[in-house]
């Protein structure tokens, strides 16, 4: 059963597990936010391990989150003591409880710092879908220089960073080295199971997403007492009733991530066809309407001297303008 989220309160920093669901609350999740955790004082005096992981990658729900994990190199036993290993292992208790224990616990804060991005549906489906198409793994790796990047500039002395791969490992640790030429870098297929501070990166990660859908707020419908939308991932049935659940005009929330394959089948069989004009054909259809007669537009537009204001209708559909994707 679901832990009850209150998302009333607020939270300007996450230091357990009681403020993380309010902190995310209170980010737009039409958008990316990062958040990093107080650098302990040891992980700028000392060399360092940082650990890279993601949670969230195969759903076609929510958002994407990214993770790291920093130690020093004398402090591996912490990471033991708190039990890390791969997220995707431990049951969703024992991450929440590992996730609050490295928050809360003082010899946990005194060695270990983590910071995360979470990767709004809405930038993967944009991302993905826009003209200059930049895919998955661009977005994903581009995340995660970012993160090492944060800890850089947050002070953090990394000496070695550990990094479960998207795609070809070697190119990927290739790509890495090129950026850092000062770390040892190692990028490995199944990471999280083989490094504990990658497993650590992923706890952080996992438990970051697991909350962002647990507190999800729609702005194009009702918000719901408890997820109605399930796991996120296509074989979950509730997830499947979900998105059967289709706007005919304008298809789906921003929870969903339109360049799924799943999802983009489900709008082509039930929504309604849309047709969009190209640049050039709009301006060609645009001088055929104005031939002989005033532009149609000229009733939209607000005059010089005053400031539009979008329509109601169009706000709280978070509708935008739209002209380069």
């Amino acid at each position: 059963m679901d832990k009850e989220i209150n998302t009333e309160s607020k939270a300007s920093k996450i230091d357990g597990l009681g403020t993380l669901g309010p902190y995310i609350v209170q980010q737009d999740n039409a958008k990316n936010f990062v958040y990093m955790s107080n650098v302990p004082q040891l992980c700028q005096d000392e060399p360092c391990m940082l650990g890279v992981d993601e949670a969230g990658r195969g759903p076609v729900l929510g958002p994407m989150v990214y993770g790291i994990a920093f130690c020093p190199l004398s402090k591996k036993e912490v990471l033991k003591t708190l039990g890390f290993a791969d997220s995707k292992q431990l049951t969703e208790e024992k991450r929440d409880q590992i996730f609050d224990d490295m928050n809360r616990k003082d010899y946990a804060m005194e060695a270990i710092g983590w910071a995360i991005e979470a990767i709004s549906p809405n930038t993967i489906s944009t991302s993905m879908l826009r003209r200059t198409k930049h895919s998955l793994n661009e977005v994903s790796m581009d995340s995660a220089i970012g993160l090492i990047q944060a800890a850089i500039d947050a002070g953090v002395n990394i000496a070695e960073v550990y990094v479960d791969t998207v795609g070809p490992p070697e190119k990927y640790q290739a790509k890495l080295k090129d950026i850092f030429p000062k770390f040892k870098i190692t990028v490995a297929k199944k990471a999280d199971s083989t490094y504990p501070i990658v497993s650590a990166a992923s706890i952080a990660a996992k438990v970051t997403r697991d909350h962002a859908l647990k507190v999800w707020q729609f702005r194009e419908r009702e918000n719901e007492a408890q997820n109605s939308f399930g796991s996120g991932y296509p074989g979950d049935p509730v997830t499947k009733r979900f998105l059967g659940d289709i706007d005919l005009v304008f298809g789906y929330p921003r929870l969903v991530r339109f360049s799924w394959s799943t999802a983009g089948n489900a709008l082509e069989k039930k929504a309604f066809d849309m047709e969009f004009d190209d640049a050039d054909d709009a301006k060609g259809a645009q001088a055929k309407a104005t031939y002989g007669s005033e532009k149609l537009s000229k009733y939209f537009s607000a005059s010089k001297n005053e400031t539009r204001k979008r329509n109601e209708y169009f706000r709280e559909r978070c509708l935008e303008h739209v002209e380069d994707f």
